[in-house]
Formats: structure tokens, sequence, C-alpha cells
């Protein structure tokens, strides 16, 4: 083995130093080809982001003052194919190299958001992402289904939020590979769980979560297999997948985007105490609607009352200077039928007297009859020893026939 004396001696600053100044003297001013990842501006104006191709990545920044000169950073974004003019730098507090970007212009968009970008315009002509597919999320959920890793802090962040929020709920996980390969189809598998027919525990909503990440780790969320089956679920979903301007097509395709998975937790359910709040001000307001509809409608019923009195009084005053007004005329007009009737009635009774059998009577004649009833008209229908009843104008008289003298 070698004298170990034999080679140079370096401190880490002193090695950082020289892979700076030979990095930095070799590649001075260069033209890079690639493609743009993981773009993000700052509030300062400066921009960092990743230039890649399919065999390797390297770091890039593009200060606020060369962002500000570029007449291309409109196209500037993940995705986008770029020749970048700059110089390749390195900074030792991180012993990191990247390429401190002093111009671009774009060339086009990358593969991966080419084939994002056709996807969606085909999944967008099917109509999978209308507006009106869209269903609203419910008011209050009991069960909230979360589909995103059991690592990490999303989980722990979005059950805060929503524990906080309302603290009744009945939270479950389906943990889910949610970058890489095989991550989409893990997706899938949580959102056909949460909506099985023979669910045990059926979900009010479902949330697919994943924190931030560059375009390549959000692209699972791309997946034509994933977004058709988050179209096609039973159950309202929040698509809460990476930052506030990280879009994937799950977000199109879902009932619902939130910004951040947190966003997510607060959009899901309503502050508990707010609730109760708003339910004891609502019943405040009520009460006292129903106190000032009673006292209105009470002080009307006064009113009506006095009013129908007052009415009752009058009209019963019209009615009695009616009748006795019309009372002579009827008194006059009533005793003028009666003697009409009472004639009539005279008439009519002198009509029956003349009509009735019993009449001859009173002129002396008398009405004879057998024992049963039947009137005698002629002695041959009669035999000795027959009995007869006599009726007179005043009484009757019963006989026995002795003989008979017929007429020849």
């Amino acid at each position: 083995m070698a004298d170990e004396s034999s080679y140079p001696r370096y401190t880490v600053s002193s090695l950082t130093a020289g892979i700076k100044q030979s990095l930095e003297g070799g590649f001075r001013r260069i033209i890079l080809d690639g493609e743009i990842s993981g773009w993000k501006r700052y509030p300062s104006g400066h921009c960092y982001f990743t230039v890649k191709d399919d065999g390797a990545q390297i770091s890039a920044v593009m200060f606020a003052s060369a962002y500000e000169k570029c007449k291309a950073r409109a196209g500037l974004k993940d995705g986008a194919k770029v020749s970048v003019f700059g110089s390749v730098t390195v900074y030792p507090p991180r012993g990191n190299y990247q390429i401190s970007v002093l111009s671009a212009k774009v060339a086009g968009v990358g593969d991966l958001m080419q084939q994002y970008l056709d996807l969606k315009e085909r999944l967008e002509r099917e109509g999978l992402f209308d507006r009106g597919r869209k269903r609203p999320l419910p008011f209050l959920p009991r069960r909230i289904g979360i589909a995103t890793s059991e690592a990490g802090a999303v989980i722990h962040d979005m059950c805060t939020v929503l524990t906080r929020r309302f603290p009744n709920l009945e939270i479950r996980l389906f943990p889910c590979q949610v970058q890489g390969a095989g991550a989409a189809a893990s997706v899938v598998r949580a959102i056909e769980y949460f909506n099985a027919e023979d669910a045990q525990w059926r979900a009010d909503l479902l949330i697919v979560a994943r924190g931030g990440g560059s375009f390549e780790d959000l692209f699972c969320f791309n997946d034509e297999a994933l977004v058709r089956a988050v179209a096609a679920s039973r159950i309202p979903v929040v698509s809460a997948v990476g930052h506030e301007t990280d879009y994937t097509l799950c977000d199109f395709a879902a009932d619902k985007r939130a910004g951040t998975p947190s966003i997510a937790a607060e959009i899901a359910v309503p502050v508990m105490s707010d609730l109760v709040e708003r339910i004891a001000c609502c019943s405040a307001s009520l009460v006292s609607s129903l106190r000032a509809k009673g006292e209105y409608f009470a002080q009307r019923l006064d009113h009506l009352s006095d009013g129908l009195a007052s009415a009752l009084a009058l009209s019963l005053s019209a009615a009695e200077r009616r009748l006795e007004r019309v009372s002579p005329a009827l008194s006059s007009s009533l005793a003028m039928r009666l003697q009409a009737d009472a004639a009539r009635l005279d008439r009519v009774s002198d009509r029956l007297r003349l009509l009735s059998p019993y009449g001859v009577l009173e002129r002396g004649y008398s009405l004879t009859t057998t024992a049963d009833g039947a009137v005698v008209r002629d002695a041959s229908s009669l035999s000795e020893g027959a009995v007869l009843r006599t009726r007179f104008a005043n009484g009757e008289a019963e006989s026995t026939v002795v003989r008979l003298h017929l007429s020849p």
C-alpha cells in the first residue's frame, strides 16, 4: 500500500474550493438543453428548478434580475423543453453544484408534459371533467375515508385538522403508495375499497391526498386508470395532491380540488363550535321571532274582535230598523194570506161533506151494512137470520133479518 503521505491532503473547504474553481472555470458560459421540472418562483423573485433529460438532472437557479429580462419567462414551467444559457456554480455550504441561468429559450414541451396534455385533452372530450358531473360535498360527513401514505406528515396533519374542527368524526386510512411505479394502482385499490358494494364501513366523503413534489413525483396522479376511478366513485371525492400551483388530472376528475391536504381537511367538515354557536343564535332568533309574531297576531286578533263586535252591533241595529219598517207590511200580508187560506179550507170542507157518503145521514137517510161492514145495496144479497147494522146521523142500530120481501 502506498504511503499516505504521498497523497494531497485537503480540508473540506479547500477541496470544495478546488472543485468550485475547476467547475466554474471549465463551464463558465454554456448552453444546456433539457426539460424543466419542479419550477418554483419565490416572493423574492428568484426561480429554482431542475433541468433534466432521460439520464440525469441538474439543479438550476434563475435570479430575479435575469428572470425579469427573460423574454420567454411566460413559458418557463414544469414540462417545458428549454435551452438555458448560464454558468455552472458551486454552493460551498451545501457542497452542491448548479447552473446559474442568465437567459432561457423555450423549445416546446417535454415528453411527460406532452403525455399529460394529450390525456387531458382526450378525457376532456369524453366529458370526464365536465362541471355538470361534479357533486356537492356533504355538509356534515360523519365518516371520511383517506387514501394517502401512512408515513409522513400528510395523514397526521389532516387528522389533526379534521378532529380539531369536528371531534366526533370517524376517519379511516387506506395506506397507499403515492409516488413511483405501482402508486397509481395503489390509489385505485383504495378508491375501490371505499366504493365496494359490500363495504362494512361506508364513507360519506373520500379524500385522495399527497404532499408536494416535482412534476415527476406527482405524475402517478395523471394515470388514466386512477383518473377514471376518481370520476366513477359513488362517494364524493376531494383531490388534495401537491401544493396550490400543482394541477393533476386527478384534480380535474374529482368533485372538489384542494390546494393542499390541510386545505382539504378544512373544506371537508365545518367547525363544530361554529355550528353550536350558529344553532344557538338561530334558536334565539327563532324564539324572538315567534314571540314577536305572537304579539302581532294577538294585537291583530284584538283589533279584529273589536271590529267584529262593532260590525255585528251595526248589522243588528240595521236589521232591527229594517224589521221595524217591514213588520206592518208583513203582518198585513200574513193576515191576508191566513184569510185566503181559511176561505179555501171552508170551500174544500164543504165539498168534502157533499162527497162524503155520511153527508146524506144528516138529511134523514140511513146506511145499512152487514156484520162485516159491507154496504147492503140489494135485499136479495141477504138471508134470513143475517145480522145488520144501520147507521143514522146520530148513532147506530143492530137488527136481524126475520123475513125477506123481495120485489117481483
